[in-house]
Order: C-alpha cells, then structure tokens, then sequence
C-alpha cells in the first residue's frame, strides 16, 4: 500500500437500499472502526506491543537518526481545528481525565493507528505512526528547563487569545529529543480554536510532518467529538 491516491476510472452513487442517511464511505468507515476496535480489544495493550515490537523497533531507529543529522534543529508545521458547541475548559478538562484513566480505549478510539497510550514508569508513553513509521516515545518536560524553546517559539500565540497552552519535548526511552508538540486553545463565541503545532527533526523527510498535520486533524476532531458525546 502507498501514500499516493488516484482518481477510480469510474463512479458508485448509492440510490436506494440503507435505512437512514450516510454514504458508502460513511458506512466503510463505521465497519472498519467496528473491526479495528474488535481487534484492539482481542490483542489487548501487550498483545499489539508484541505484535509491532518490530516495527518499533525500526520507526525508533529512524526517529533517533532523524534527531542525530538534524543536530537539535526541528521544521514546524500547524494544523488549525474550529471546534463549535464547548469551551476549550470543558474539552481539556476530558482530555486531562482521559490521559489520567486507567482506560486508554477513548484515547485510542480516535485513530487507526494509535495503538497504546498510557503512563509507564518513565512518563506518558505514546505508541503511534510518525508517517509511515510505528513509534513509541514519552511526552513530557512541561514546566522545566528543558521547555526553554516553547518561550521563544515563533508560533507561540498571544496569551490573551490563546490562554491554555501545552507544550512538550517528544523523546524516546534513551532520553532522545526527536520531536516537540506546542498546542494552543483560545475561546471564541461559538466554542474554541485548538492550534496545533508538532516540530520534527529538519532531516525527516517533509512526508512525516505532513501527515502528522492530518493525524493532527484525525485525532483531535475526534477526541474533542467524544468529550461532547461525555457530556451529553
């Protein structure tokens, strides 16, 4: 399988059949979320670590390579999200209970190719695709020295539009520094803007960032979509 997408020779329109509203890619998108789930939860968390011990192995290598040719320096990219209906206070508010739970199934809900999220004996670990690569790092550092570079980030957004801010250091079990996440919630009259900004070693190909700008806009659409499901 590859990134590139052509257009068919020919076109499908569903014209009758299904009950209720929805196309064909909305149907596929229900089944492969209902199997992809039922696979998760056959596996279970070890059994998926075991199953891309590998592939981790391998996308960890890349991400450390990426870190050594770049020499500290990182290529930003930002995705921009509107959200309508809730406050920033109210979204971060189940974010922050669902990176706490001891239940990582929301958070893995809200990507194909989010595979473990949970706290380990080192910090928040993350075991997702960076591009094409299965990866596992921490994210931590906030509040410390090592958070220098979120103050004098060129996308760094004014405090009084966009008050809740997080920032942190991507690093892999040895302590490798091979990314960095500056996410930024300003309240508007329908509901907030999420600026989310992910900064990647200037040697990784540029693929990389594009996609995690679109992983961005997966993850966290849906993430804030189940937060407003919570509160119902």
């Amino acid at each position: 399988m590859t990134d590139k997408q052509t257009s068919p020779a020919v076109s499908v329109t569903l014209e009758s059949g299904p009950a209720g509203t929805g196309s064909i890619d909305d149907f596929e998108l229900f089944y492969a979320r209902r199997a992809l789930d039922r696979f998760r939860a056959r596996l279970g968390r070890q059994g998926l670590l075991d199953l891309l011990a590998a592939d981790i192995e391998e996308g960890n290598a890349f991400l450390r390579e990426c870190a050594r040719t770049s020499d500290g320096e990182f290529n930003a990219g930002t995705t921009v999200l509107q959200a309508r209906g809730m406050t920033s206070a109210e979204f971060l508010a189940w974010m922050d209970a669902a990176f706490a739970g001891e239940d990582e199934r929301p958070l893995l809900a809200a990507h194909p190719e989010h595979y473990a999220m949970g706290t380990d004996h080192i910090g928040a670990r993350v075991v997702e695709n960076i591009g094409p690569h299965v990866c596992s790092f921490y994210m931590g550092g906030w509040g410390t020295a090592a958070m220098a570079w979120a103050e004098d980030a060129d996308e760094l957004l004014p405090e009084s539009e966009y008050p809740r801010k997080m920032s942190s250091n991507l690093f892999l079990e040895d302590g490798t520094v091979v990314g960095r996440a500056l996410i930024q919630f300003g309240d508007t009259a329908e509901g907030f803007t999420a600026n989310l900004t992910v900064y990647f070693p200037t040697s990784c190909p540029k693929g990389v960032l594009d996609h995690h700008l679109r992983h961005y806009a997966v993850e966290f659409r849906n993430w804030i979509v189940a937060a407003a499901e919570a509160r119902a």
